[in-house]
């Protein structure tokens, strides 16, 4: 039995929207993956608190991937806690497996400012989805370290796509449709506990 080959889909899910599922699948089949884990992240160190509570994010992921065979939850940063860095998930995942770290090209562009970058970038490849108006090539400092690593950057077939999960709170708060923007299961899991209602001022 060969090396498995897992992605990684690290991200804050709040909430989990269906161009998150649709990059996790595409990473799947275009890397031939024998899985993807999603890792909800516990405190992103690089933005604002979060809305939903770990409990509420990990709830929509399972409704989310309850259809998705190869995607699986990775609970491993929320039940670590605390700020959340990437590398230190890395060194707590089981060595023997080929990993995938899936990003966006938004995130790539700030790549170099992520704590110790380069044990990052030395310790999986990289693969990246194109996001609108974004440059999918890898920043001066990172080509380097991929180009002494061995490593090229992965790029993966994706339709870009303007949804954000910053979008989809604003319509929520506002009372706006969400149509075609999560899955219906997450939609009514979000209305039934009444998550992302605007707050009175």
């Amino acid at each position: 039995m060969g090396i498995k080959r897992i992605g990684l889909l690290g991200g804050s899910f709040d909430p989990v929207h269906l161009v998150h599922i649709a990059l996790a699948e595409t990473a799947r089949k275009h890397l031939a993956l024998d899985e993807v884990q999603l890792i909800p992240a516990a405190n992103p160190w690089q933005r604002q608190a979060l809305a939903a509570s770990p409990e509420h994010r990990l709830a929509m992921l399972k409704l989310a991937i309850a259809a998705k065979p190869g995607l699986c939850i990775n609970p491993l940063e929320i039940e670590r806690g605390g700020k959340t860095y990437t590398i230190d998930t890395l060194e707590q995942l089981p060595q023997g497996a080929e990993y995938f770290w899936i990003l966006g090209s938004d995130q790539l562009a700030n790549f170099c400012s992520w704590h110790r970058w380069q044990d990052i970038a030395r310790r999986v490849h990289l693969a990246v989805a194109e996001r609108p108006g974004d440059d999918t090539q890898a920043p001066g400092p990172l080509q380097q370290i991929l180009e002494q690593a061995g490593k090229s950057l992965v790029h993966l077939p994706f339709e870009a796509s303007p949804v954000s999960a910053s979008d989809i709170r604003r319509r929520l708060a506002q009372g706006l449709a969400v149509d075609g923007l999560l899955d219906s299961a997450v939609t009514q899991y979000i209305r039934q506990h009444g998550l992302y209602r605007a707050t009175a001022a």
